[in-house]
């Protein structure tokens, strides 16, 4: 598949790249791409909720009324979870959601998110590109002269700047990030997936390898 090389003035330079049919011509495999996801997301999550169970509620322990003939639920003392302020039965406990994906697993996962993007067309390629100073009116002009500005994007960049990442930084729906951040969640997540020419280049000799 080819694709136009544009200016950041959205313009056609006349220069052509192929995408590697490897990355971005096979056939998803929609569970994988799943769990891409689902890593990524769980990865994010503090896992710090807590709540607190009988044995750590302040309280007497003194037994409340009589084993039988209440009429209700059996209870103890003041921190019994049948009653109003006691402890929690199998509350939430802090823990780590994280979990781990094989290596070539993960590359699939991209390689599927990134035929998907290409089978919509929604993938474009810019030549390599700066600002002189962070200026996010800069980067508005660059996504509505791609056409862009409307819908979810990420720019991929092949490696860290500043300028461009302080421009994007409030612009809604906008998202800048190295290449080797670009994950199966941010692919997935965006409408529209920009790469420089560089960038392209290199998620595809990652992906390859």
């Amino acid at each position: 598949m080819e694709l136009s090389v544009l200016n950041i003035k959205g313009e056609d330079t006349g220069k052509k790249v192929t995408l590697s049919e490897s990355v971005f011509g096979i056939k998803p495999n929609d569970h994988v791409i799943y769990l891409g996801v689902k890593q990524y997301m769980a990865n994010n999550r503090q896992g710090t909720h807590k709540a607190k169970e009988r044995s750590e509620n302040a309280g007497s322990t003194r037994k409340l009324g009589k084993q039988k003939g209440g009429g209700g639920a059996r209870r103890g003392d003041i921190k019994s979870p049948v009653l109003v302020g006691g402890g929690r039965i199998f509350g939430p406990q802090p823990r780590d959601y994280s979990f781990k994906l094989n290596k070539k697993t993960k590359q699939l996962a991209r390689k599927g998110a990134l035929s998907y993007k290409a089978q919509e067309n929604n993938i474009i390629v810019v030549e390599d590109f700066t600002f002189e100073a962070p200026k996010t009116k800069q980067y508005v002009n660059f996504l509505s002269n791609l056409k862009v500005s409307e819908k979810k994007s990420v720019l991929a960049l092949s490696e860290a700047n500043n300028n461009v990442y302080l421009s994007a930084r409030n612009v809604p729906k906008a998202e800048v990030v190295n290449v080797s951040e670009l994950n199966t969640y941010k692919i997935m997540d965006a409408k529209t997936v920009i790469f420089t020419v560089s960038a392209l280049a290199n998620i595809e000799k990652t992906l390859n390898a």
